[in-house]
């Protein structure tokens, strides 16, 4: 694994990031480590898909990369998920992610 806290992981299809999702906060923002995830708190609420759909915006505009390079591969209904991050290498990510 490839990352602090093993939340990246590079494989031949890109980059696997494990994130634990708060929806319901009170702003959007990344709020460091949940064990081998990252959190990202999210405003949207998570009925419907909406807390999905804002953290893949949110990764992409962190990111700086088109909303169609995303995917939640894995957790699509529950607060863990794994995203697929097209066209980026396990660095760039940390850096747009974390600042490093």
């Amino acid at each position: 694994m490839t990352g602090e806290g093993g939340f990246l992981r590079e494989t031949r299809e890109g980059v696997l990031l494990t994130v634990h999702v708060q929806p319901r906060a009170s702003r959007d923002e990344i709020a460091g480590l949940h064990g081998d995830a990252l959190k990202i708190r999210l405003k949207a609420l998570p009925a419907s898909g909406e807390a999905n759909a804002a953290l893949l915006r949110y990764l992409s505009k962190r990111l700086k990369i088109p909303l169609a390079e995303l995917s939640i591969r894995s957790g699509a209904s529950s607060r863990r998920k794994t995203v697929l991050i097209l066209g980026m290498k396990p660095p760039d990510v940390r850096a747009g992610l974390i600042g490093r």
